[in-house]
């Protein structure tokens, strides 16, 4: 009996050591191919941008300050509103200008009454002189009488006209459309022709200007890579992030470049103008622009996800060959464009790229590949 127990828990020992070797058998068996995901190079046309740092500008500003000394009267204007050329701003005490404005008109009067004068008698003399009644000397002195009474009515009527512009100048107007700031006076308020301090500044908002700051050195880049061929100039218009990301709705044209670099930073100013019919932009605000730095017709582009760099730096991607077998291949990728890689080197259209998977591969592997489309893995 107990003989019989033993050969049958040999027998089951013996079954299950064979069924275990048989699972390992199964095991160690060959995988399957490495699945990937891979789009195919299609190069396009890309238009580059670069995001610069920026400073809104006034596109006018104009600081009010007094032509003639005096006591301003009135203030004629609410802070902050919207003010026309002309528009008058500030009334100063205009008592004394117009008496000088009088006295002129008088030596004006005055000056012609004796010019008149002149003229009857010289009129005289010349024809008793014409007779040799009168002798040269008198006639002469009479000639050069009228020249000196014509000078002074010359004289008065400028005088005249300067009396009228001083009067006219206790009026202080806006020498430009635009907003107007604080008023710096107020009625009472003594106030000197020509004084340093201004009575209230104005600024025309719309539209503004907007000054970029770019190194020089990548400014002599671009304009080379244009020269060269490889980048077109780009007509397209610029745009505006303000400091919280938030996109300003206006498009904007770039007006010129600054033709001197600042020697304490290297940078060179490009402006920009900018509509602005809400107001929104006011001038000092930072703000980043979206700058177009021309146009590439033949762009490679690929997903970041796809690109690999060694310890050293050097960038390389895995693309699949004709047997499905990854190879892979070393890339220059010269900037980022949006969320993906600018390839300038390494890539040719048709090339199938491998983005879906790297992790799981290494070169020289067969892969089963699975085709995806040019969007597919991009990041957000």
């Amino acid at each position: 009996m107990r003989s019989n127990i033993r050969s049958l828990w040999l027998t089951m020992a013996i079954a299950i050591t064979v069924s275990a070797c048989g699972n390992d058998t199964q095991e160690s068996a060959t995988p399957p191919p490495a699945e990937v995901g891979f789009i195919t190079i299609s190069p396009h046309a890309v238009t580059l941008e670069t995001e610069l740092p920026g400073r809104t500008v006034s596109f006018k500003t104009a600081e009010v300050r007094p032509q003639v000394s005096g006591i301003i009267e009135e203030r004629l204007f609410e802070e902050g509103q919207m003010v026309k050329k002309g528009q008058a701003l500030y009334r100063i005490d205009k008592r004394v200008y117009a008496a000088q404005e009088a006295t002129a008109r008088a030596n004006v009067e005055g000056a012609k009454a004796q010019l008149n004068i002149q003229n009857v008698r010289h009129e005289r003399l010349e024809k008793l002189h014409n007779r040799s009644a009168v002798s040269q000397q008198e006639f002469d002195e009479s000639k050069a009488r009228t020249t000196e009474l014509k000078a002074q009515v010359a004289a008065a009527s400028a005088a005249l006209e300067s009396a009228r512009i001083n009067l006219d100048y206790t009026t202080i107007r806006s020498p430009i459309d635009g907003q107007i700031g604080r008023s710096s006076v107020s009625a009472g308020a003594l106030v000197t022709a020509g004084q340093p301090e201004a009575l209230a500044t104005i600024r025309q908002l719309d539209p503004i200007y907007v000054d970029i700051t770019q190194s020089a050195a990548k400014l002599r880049q671009l304009r080379q890579a244009i020269a060269d061929g490889h980048l077109d100039a780009s007509a397209e218009t610029i745009t505006l992030r303000f400091e919280d990301g938030s996109p300003y709705a206006e498009k904007g044209t770039l007006q010129f470049a600054e033709v001197a670099v600042n020697e304490s930073t290297g940078s060179v100013t490009l402006r920009a103008l900018f509509p602005n019919p809400e107001g929104v932009l006011l001038p000092g605000m930072y703000v980043r622009a979206s700058v177009p730095e021309g146009q590439v017709s033949d762009a490679i582009l690929i997903p970041q996800m796809a690109l690999r760099r060694d310890p050293r730096g050097n960038a390389s991607v895995f693309l699949l060959d004709d047997d499905n077998k990854v190879i892979a291949q070393p890339v220059v990728a010269s900037r980022t464009v949006g969320n993906k890689w600018l390839v300038t080197e390494g890539l040719n259209a048709g090339d199938r790229l491998i983005i879906d998977g790297v992790q799981r591969i290494q070169p020289g592997v067969t892969t089963t590949p699975v085709a995806l489309s040019n969007h597919e893995g991009e990041e957000e």
